[in-house]
């Protein structure tokens, strides 16, 4: 009896699950297999909100198996002597699994193909990195032409390419298995529901929403508010394959098909766009491995830091003094998760303000973020930087008052994650170091002792940093 294991990795799902449908044409038993890897117990990458909803995930994986005669086993190892003990074991005679592009995983599947029958199949992505190049073969760098050159021009997903779930997979019942590592709890402020039917419905209510107008139509105006609810909350479904990529593609473009009005249509544009990017950073990581240590643009290794540990740390807790800057860094710790917009401007305010290496943020970031991806997460750094492929130009560099004062127009969101501000008038929310010393004792209010003060001087450390960056590129 024909037996084939499915390597279960970064997608945990079901729905259009390509190396599960793989297996499944081509033996008669599947094991459905996720492998406790010690490399991540090693790595200082790892968050304990993501991996509490990792775990949590596989628990609803294994429950949608056991409806299907089917249930997750679990080993721990190396993969490559896992998966070979598992061979032996069983006699299956295919390995079936989404192939991944961090220099991690290429390293160990490039490895284990020389020894085991691994074949990759496509999943996490859209369109693989190696059929979105440049007519001459070599790799984009820069996004715009990425996406409208060939991304757009590439045959696009359809619904009736969606794999549906299995009614039914077989798999060995004697097989034995670790137990899936008990369930941790979520901190009740992340706002994420794990597993596969948690983000269907998310899915679902973002993009086709029957009750109302589906958050989609409004995506490309209120994607950037800090306060509204403006997000899809898909991103860490996607980063552990809860949902397809190309299930989202589909959602996106049918959006824009039933789009009534201009704005509508814009709105599924600017998210399917988003996916968009999400192939482009996974490219730049498969073309440019260097990138995950490095600056893309290699003269920018070469700028002189200040790398204060008493303002990172002041960073990471959220007393910069700059609302906007505290406000997203306090929800990213208590969540796991922030709006891009948020990303953005903190991201701006650690390298450009403070002078702090973007390595530093980018590694701040995957320890504490839910939908922490390394592709995308490298990639947002690197732009917000300017050290990156199409990234922002090196003087752009973020206002943090503006910033706040834009997005966050009556301080809504600076108040939900600030509740120190919760006497500062609203003229005074986005930069209430300004706010006179008698108002201040009148509203028993004291910057320096309730609220710290800015940490620096935004227009000073403007000038400090580009004449760092200035200096790095050779230029005066």
């Amino acid at each position: 009896m024909p037996t084939a294991v499915w390597w279960i990795r970064r997608d945990l799902r079901l729905t259009d699950n390509q190396a599960l449908t793989a297996a499944l044409q081509v033996a008669d038993q599947v094991i459905p297999l996720f492998i406790l890897d010690p490399f991540f117990d090693r790595s200082p990458y790892v968050a304990a909100k993501r991996l509490a909803f990792l775990v949590r995930g596989l628990h609803e994986l294994d429950a949608a198996l056991r409806q299907r005669g089917s249930r997750l086993i679990i080993r721990q190892g190396k993969p490559v002597v896992t998966l070979a003990q598992l061979l032996a074991e069983t006699g299956a005679h295919t390995i079936f699994a989404e192939a991944d592009y961090s220099a991690y995983a290429r390293r160990r599947d490039n490895a284990i193909t020389t020894s085991l029958p691994l074949k990759l199949v496509d999943g996490v992505v859209i369109h693989h990195p190696e059929s979105v190049h440049k007519q001459d073969g070599t790799p984009y760098t820069v996004f715009t032409p990425f996406k409208k050159n060939t991304w757009l021009a590439r045959p696009l997903p359809r619904a009736a390419d969606i794999l549906p779930a299995p009614m039914h997979i077989p798999t060995p019942p004697e097989l034995a298995s670790l137990p899936i590592p008990s369930e941790p709890d979520l901190p009740p402020d992340v706002p994420f529901t794990p597993g596969e039917a948690e983000a269907q419905r998310r899915l679902v209510t973002f993009t086709h929403s029957p009750a109302r107008q589906p958050v989609i139509t409004h995506y490309a105006e209120t994607r950037n508010s800090l306060h509204e609810v403006g997000s899809s909350y898909l991103s860490p479904y996607l980063r552990f394959g809860m949902i397809s990529a190309r299930q989202a593609a589909v959602a996106a473009l049918q959006a824009m098909a039933a789009a009534q009005t201009p704005d509508a249509r814009q709105g599924a544009e600017t998210w399917l766009s988003q996916l968009v990017w999400r192939d482009f950073y996974t490219a730049v990581l498969y073309n440019f491995p260097y990138v995950s240590n490095s600056s893309f643009r290699p003269a920018y290794d070469h700028i002189q830091w200040r790398n204060n540990p008493a303002n990172f740390a002041a960073w990471q807790a959220g007393q910069t003094g700059y609302p906007v800057v505290d406000a997203a860094m306090r929800q990213l710790t208590q969540t796991g998760w922030m709006p891009n917009r948020a990303r953005m401007i903190v991201a701006s305010f650690l390298v450009k303000d403070l002078l702090i290496d973007w390595r530093w943020g980018e590694r701040f970031f995957r320890q504490h973020l839910v939908d922490g991806d390394p592709a995308n997460n490298n990639g947002g750094w690197q732009w917000t930087a300017g050290t990156g492929t199409d990234a922002a130009p090196y003087f752009r560099i973020f206002n943090p008052i503006s910033q706040s004062q834009k997005f966050d127009t009556d301080g809504r969101y600076l108040h939900r994650w600030l509740p120190e501000l919760a006497n500062v008038p609203a003229r005074y929310i986005h930069a209430p170091w300004q706010m006179p010393p008698l108002e201040q004792q009148r509203r028993g209010f004291l910057i320096g002792r309730d609220y710290p003060p800015p940490l620096v001087d935004h227009a000073q450390a403007r000038a400090r940093t580009l004449a760092a960056y200035r200096a790095a590129r050779g230029t005066t």
